[in-house]
């Protein structure tokens, strides 16, 4: 079983910067893909970003030049660097893991989930 815990989350003024961290157990995750998800309130959960073992990664269009994803397996931590940032951008962000090495911009293709950190981006 694996468990992520996301962290980095807050308040940014638009135009502004922050990156988020998911810490994740377990001694195999350098061959898990990760992804990273965010929720609007009132809206579907959506693909924002993911990284296989490879380190090859894809992004939302959304969120193209504007983030980026990296991982340190290492530390077992992938993050997302989000830089200049619209109010767009607020929501629940979370971080999410699979087995395999195939890129996956569904949620149901994640068997794990952390419990979300809210971005709050005020205009």
């Amino acid at each position: 079983q694996v468990q992520l815990v996301e962290s980095g989350g807050g308040l940014v003024q638009a135009g502004g910067s922050l990156r988020l961290s998911c810490a994740a157990s377990g001694r195999t995750f350098g061959s898990y893909t990760m992804g990273w998800f965010r929720q609007a309130p009132g809206k579907e959960r959506e693909f924002v970003a993911t990284i296989r073992s490879s380190d090859s990664t894809d992004y939302a269009d959304s969120v193209k030049g504007r983030f980026t994803i990296s991982r340190d397996n290492d530390k077992n931590t992938v993050y997302l660097q989000g830089n200049s940032l619209k109010p767009d951008d607020t929501a629940v962000y979370y971080c999410a893991g699979r087995r395999g090495s195939t890129f996956a911009v569904v949620p149901s293709q994640y068997a794990y989930w952390g419990q979300g950190t809210q971005v709050t981006v005020s205009s």
